[in-house]
């Protein structure tokens, strides 16, 4: 469970004599849309009465404000710590240093890893209880500990397997980063936070096999460009997760250093940490699985057709299906990039935005991230706000959701789940109402969610792509034909990849090209399923992600098919299987990812979904 902030040992008598307790920061009480522009964590909580012009409390501030106790609106040196009056009453008080005091993320009480958020690693970073060396030690160990090994003893318990290769540079990076807090404070939210990465992001430091035993030499020498990104932040690039071999199913398997040759074709699975004869779900099964069992603060996934939602469900996390052309796909490895996007997986609506706010920016290396000009706040933190639900108009697809009292078992179990969060999101103050659609619009839309994936004819084109310009010499199977002579791949995929193969250039862009059949439908179901909601003013649409570990019917694909985003959320599990979590999926507009996250954290704030697997605890060293 989620540490509770306690005191903080900020060397700051003032506040000590007003009888203050100074804690880590929390949620603000408020921070509606458009309130600041503040690119700082949780907006405007922790960035009201900053007075260095770092977007930031620190102790600077504290030390400067109470430098000034006494100072009144009629003075001249008041301009200087204005902004600190926190209680607007034109007079600096021992109560506005304690009030600003507050406001640091700094806590020097016990600290607990799992569950931790990155604003807990941060706080007690800054208040030096723990350090990027030890935390992402502790990461380290717990994946030697948890991740090959068989923690399940029921019968048909399997190991996680959710990690592929861990970073030999990653202590040192870690060390670097202690370096900088030491020298500088807190330079960035991110700043020594461990993260993992789905296998399909190139990083100079490990190689990238997208799960794939032929590509193991696969070392590139640079990082995809959201990779830089968190790099840019500070954050601990730690370790590569298992995942679908070549993003493909949600079924997670994976041969990549499984020690496979020629003549030795198998395939490893990975394991939910709930129910580990159970699948992690995919393609990104290694990314949920091992941010839900707590091996890393932070992991990214892609999606194409349900990548990062699906595993999300099956393992009772946060995940974003940004907008495309959110976050550069430079440098990962595609599937179908009409469709291809990655995002984060974390434990959190917190954690997510935080990571969020890493990853995106526009890219020449691609081109479709021209889109989010103008359109990207300067964080998505600040749409962090309890009451967002509060006066919003849901509506939902009836075709979507599943029946409480159906005879499939699993989609009943989904059906009562459903008619949960509408009650809570009603309980928020929201409206839920279905969207209503004439006899056309109703065809229309059925034929949105019935739109193939992209995968089938854009693979190869795109893999070809890739591995013109990213794929390392080294590696001899550099075309699918290559792949597939190496006999080096799951064997469960050997006829995907000759049925790909097969895909001609005239065939891709008849599907994909500019007036292809797939670019002309997915231009149709954005401008339907936007102009349903623009007409009955309907702030987002929510479904059931899907069922306990399973999904149902096409409710996977509206994000895809659509370009709109998508985050996913734990709404909690049936009676008749506790360990079998289910997520609500909330969809908007395209690059309305900070309205979907506050609307999401508004309604995790308020349930509280999420649960540690049990198996899956603290180690005996990780003790408070």
């Amino acid at each position: 469970m989620r540490r509770t902030p306690t005191r903080a040992g900020a060397a700051l008598s003032l506040a000590c004599m007003a009888g203050a307790v100074l804690i880590a920061a929390g949620p603000p009480a408020s921070s509606a849309e458009g309130t600041t522009d503040a690119g700082s964590y949780l907006a405007p909580f922790n960035t009201t009465g900053d007075l260095t012009g770092d977007d930031a409390i620190t102790q600077p501030d504290v030390d400067l404000l109470a430098g000034h106790v006494g100072a009144t609106s009629t003075d001249a040196a008041w301009k200087t710590v204005a902004a600190a009056d926190l209680d607007d009453d034109g007079t600096i008080t021992v109560t506005d240093v304690a009030a600003l005091s507050q406001k640091m993320i700094y806590d020097d009480g016990p600290f607990e890893l799992v569950e931790a958020s990155v604003l807990d690693m941060q706080a007690a970073m800054n208040a030096g209880v723990t350090s990027s060396v030890a935390l992402t030690q502790q990461y380290l160990d717990r994946i030697k500990a948890y991740d090959t090994a068989t923690i399940d003893t029921a019968e048909r318990g399997r190991p996680l397997n959710s990690i592929i290769s861990t970073n030999p540079e990653a202590l040192k990076l870690a060390a670097a980063a202690d370096e900088e807090r030491k020298d500088k404070g807190m330079t960035s939210v991110l700043l020594g936070i461990p993260v993992l990465l789905k296998d399909n992001y190139d990083t100079k430091d490990m190689p990238t096999t997208a799960g794939c035993a032929c590509w193991e030499e696969n070392q590139t020498d640079d990082d995809a460009e959201m990779v830089e990104g968190l790099r840019s932040q500070g954050a601990v690039v730690m370790a590569k997760a298992s995942l679908d071999e070549f993003a493909y199913g949600f079924s997670s398997q994976f041969s990549a250093f499984q020690g496979m040759t020629e003549d030795r074709q198998n395939a490893t699975s990975i394991a939910s940490p709930y129910n580990t004869t159970k699948t992690a779900g995919g393609s990104s099964g290694g990314t949920g699985a091992s941010i839900s069992a707590n091996l890393a603060a932070l992991g990214f996934g892609t999606d194409t057709g349900g990548s990062i939602r699906v595993p999300s469900s099956y393992n009772q996390l946060v995940g974003v299906r940004p907008t495309v052309g959110l976050a550069s796909r430079d440098g990962i490895v595609p599937l179908a990039l009409s469709q291809d996007t990655g995002g984060p997986m974390t434990r959190s609506v917190a954690d997510a935005a935080i990571a969020l706010d890493a990853v995106v920016g526009v890219d020449a290396n691609d081109a479709a991230t021209e889109r989010q000009r103008g359109k990207v706040p300067n964080s998505y933190t600040k749409y962090l706000d309890p009451q967002a639900l509060a006066g919003k108009k849901i509506g939902y697809f009836a075709q979507m959701i599943p029946s409480p009292t159906a005879t499939n078992a699993a989609q009943a179990a989904a059906g009562r789940r459903f008619e949960q969060a509408k009650a809570d999101l009603e309980a928020q103050g929201a409206t839920v109402v279905p969207v209503e659609m004439t006899p056309d619009e109703a065809t229309a839309f059925t034929r949105v969610l019935n739109e193939g994936s992209g995968s089938t004819n854009e693979f190869k084109h795109d893999l070809d792509e890739y591995m013109a310009t990213h794929l390392s010499p080294a590696v001899e199977a550099n075309t699918l034909q290559g792949i597939i002579d190496s006999g080096k791949f799951t064997p469960a995929y050997r006829s995907t990849y000759v049925s790909r193969d097969k895909i001609t250039e005239e065939a891709y862009q008849a599907w994909a090209g500019p007036d292809g059949t797939h670019t002309r439908q997915l231009a149709l179901g954005h401008e339907q399923v936007t102009g349903l909601l623009d007409a009955q003013e309907i702030d987002a649409v929510v479904y059931p992600s899907g069922t306990p570990f399973g999904t149902f019917s096409t409710n996977m694909r509206l994000s895809p098919n659509t370009g709109m985003p998508a985050v996913t959320v734990p709404m909690g599990a049936d009676a008749t299987d506790p360990s079998a979590g289910m997520n609500l999926e909330f969809l908007g507009r395209q690059f309305d990812e900070g309205p979907l996250l506050g609307l999401a954290y508004a309604y995790e704030q308020a349930t509280g979904h999420r649960t540690t697997p049990t198996l899956f605890g603290p180690l005996p060293q990780e003790a408070p």
